[in-house]
Formats: structure tokens, sequence, C-alpha cells
């Protein structure tokens, strides 16, 4: 019996030959001893120096386990030693779980245990809010997330390790709870935004040809992977400051400047355009309405300064073609051979 054939039925990538191998094998007489080799080759890798891990971490970990380990089959077998179960409990952060479950479930004699092996993975989550619509989200450490139309973030149900990671596409607003031993960082493609407990938005659409990224309160650094595999600060903002990051040239803008335009969104119905082009508020305006609106390049001069509040689209649309010469046509949804119909469309072009 080899190693890597137990960690493919534990991480169940087995074929059914290989299933009945190993079932076969845990039924013979030196089951046990070749099973505590092989935990004895994984407990001499141990660093002392690696085990550096919270108790609370190390108890989930085992319920999780003793979960786990009812859910096929139940095999009925005498545990041998209390004391190694104190022991594993300091080993599962260096050994791989797989490992770690195998070893409980084979070397341990001394209590009676209805089991069945299984590997124990780590829970990742994912919320998304669709393209017309927003959405709030509560962390397992009280973090507060509010994303904007057609966003997502993915990030685990419980944060372990040394920092509080997520990942965001999209636009997301975030409070995040104090915790000065475990920074919160945003992962936003090219670059990642890191906080203690602060406020602060990140704008990450991948269609943009930039990252931006508002602080609002407290501090954040902004940081980005080099070639070499090291961790680059390439910004610390404070209150106010509003960041650019290029993806294209890596070039980083600064300003201090109103917040309230960048992070307005959140606030129901609220749309806030400061100078902004008319691509970029035919982008804002698709997501907020689930439309898709196309500006003819002759439009690219026209910018809007203005505030809109729980405004439907089409008076949107029709107060901004009474301020520059503009016309709009929405053409007429067609029907899809599955029975629904195409997204709304809708035309800007210069007026006549």
């Amino acid at each position: 019996m080899t190693k890597e054939l137990l960690e493919k039925y534990l991480n169940n990538r087995c074929t059914s030959q290989e299933v009945e191998e190993v079932i076969q094998w845990m039924k013979q007489q030196f089951f046990f001893s070749e099973s505590q080799k092989l935990g004895k080759v994984d407990w001499q890798q141990f660093k002392e120096e690696d085990s550096i891990v919270s108790d609370e971490k190390l108890d989930t970990l085992l319920d999780k386990i003793h979960h786990k380990l009812n859910i096929e089959e139940p095999r009925t077998i005498q545990l041998r030693n209390n004391r190694l179960i104190s022991l594993l409990s300091k080993a599962a952060a260096i050994i791989l779980i797989p490992v770690l479950a195998f070893m409980f479930y084979t070397i341990s004699e001394n209590n009676w245990l209805t089991n069945q092996i299984t590997t124990v993975s780590v829970d990742s989550l994912e919320v998304i809010a669709p393209v017309g619509s927003r959405t709030v989200v509560e962390l397992s450490d009280g973090t507060v997330v509010h994303l904007n139309y057609g966003s997502r973030i993915k990030y685990p149900q419980n944060f372990w390790g040394e920092t509080r990671g997520i990942a965001l596409t999209g636009e997301g607003y975030f409070e995040v709870a104090h915790n000065p031993d475990k920074p919160f960082v945003v992962n936003a493609g090219r670059i990642d935004v890191k906080a203690l407990g602060t406020v602060f938005n990140v704008n990450a659409y991948p269609e943009n040809n930039s990252i931006a990224t508002t602080l609002v309160e407290g501090k954040v650094l902004i940081e980005k992977m080099k070639n070499n595999g090291n961790v680059e600060t390439i910004k610390e903002l404070i209150p106010g400051q509003h960041v650019i990051y290029e993806k294209n040239t890596g070039l980083v803008k600064s300003s201090l400047e109103r917040v309230e335009k960048y992070i307005a969104w959140k606030d129901d119905g609220k749309l806030i355009l400061d100078n902004e082009p008319i691509d970029q508020v035919a982008q804002r305006l698709s997501r907020m309405f689930n439309v898709e609106i196309q500006v003819d390049k002759e439009m690219e001069k026209y910018r809007y300064t203005v505030t809109f509040v729980d405004e439907p689209l089409f008076q949107i649309l029709d107060l901004l073609s009474a301020a520059t010469p503009i016309n709009y046509r929405a053409l007429p949804r067609t029907k899809n051979p599955d029975g629904t119909f195409s997204k709304q469309r809708i035309i800007i072009e210069k007026k006549e």
C-alpha cells in the first residue's frame, strides 16, 4: 500500500478498482502496523516552529473530522492510545489533513468509534450581486461588505492563518472589523488592499482599465506581487484619498477628494456624477438597470455633473438629453429560442 494511493482514496479520486484495493488492505491484519509507519513518516517531518496555530482552530478542525468520519458505512475499531489523540491535534497544522484523518482512524485504540475516513475540505463561499441589484453580506469576523451592481466576492466561511483574505470582482464597500493581529486583505486582481480595521471602497470591474481604491476612514495599504515573488507596497492611503492603479502600465494616481461620490452607490438609488464622461455614465447605468447602452464615438466629449436619487432609467436619459445635444433610442427586445428575451439595448447618438 502506497501513501499516494491512500491520499487519492481520501480525496475521492480513486477508481473502483483502487477503492476495492484500499478496502481489502484495511481488512488485513497488518493494516494497523503499516498505517502507523505512514503516520510516523509524517510525524518525523514535523517542525516545531511551524506549529503555531490557535487552540480554537485545532478544536474546530477536530470537530469537523468527527463529523466527517460518520458519513459513509460505519466500521468499528478499538482505540488504543488517548495520548496520541492529543499529539495529533497539535500536528494538525503541519500534516496534510487527509493524512491526519487517516492516522486518527487507524492509530488510536482505547475508545470505541464508528467512523469512515474522509478528507476535510476548506469551506468557501461566494456572494453575487447580479447586474441591476446590490447586496450586503456580513462575514464571520463581523466585517460588513456592500456589493455594487454586477459584483461578487469569494471568501472562506472562517478565516484561518495570519490574514483575512477575500477575492473581489466588481465593486465593494468594506466596513472592516478591527483585528490588529490579522489584517483584512482584498484581492482585486492585480493588487491587494490591506487593512486592519477601517472603511474603504474598491472598484475592480474586470472590463475597466484601472482599479480604484477610496479610503473613508482608518488606513489601508495597496500592495502588488513582484515578478520575484516579493510583495511591494505601492501606496499607503489616508482618509479622503482616492488612488487609481492603471492595469496596463502599473502607474499610480492619487488625489484627495470628496469621497461621497465614490461611495454613494451603496445608498438606495443614489448616483453622483462629477465631471464624468458619457461613456462611463453609460457603463454605470448599464450595471444599475441591467441594460446595454451603446454610445457613439462623437459623444465622448460630453461630461456630466449631477446627482440622481432613485430616478428611473428613462427619466435619467431624458435629463441627460435636455442638458446636452444627444438623443437616445430604445431598441425592441427580441425573443430567444429558449423563450427568454434579450437584454434591453439603448443607443445614444448626437442630436441632429
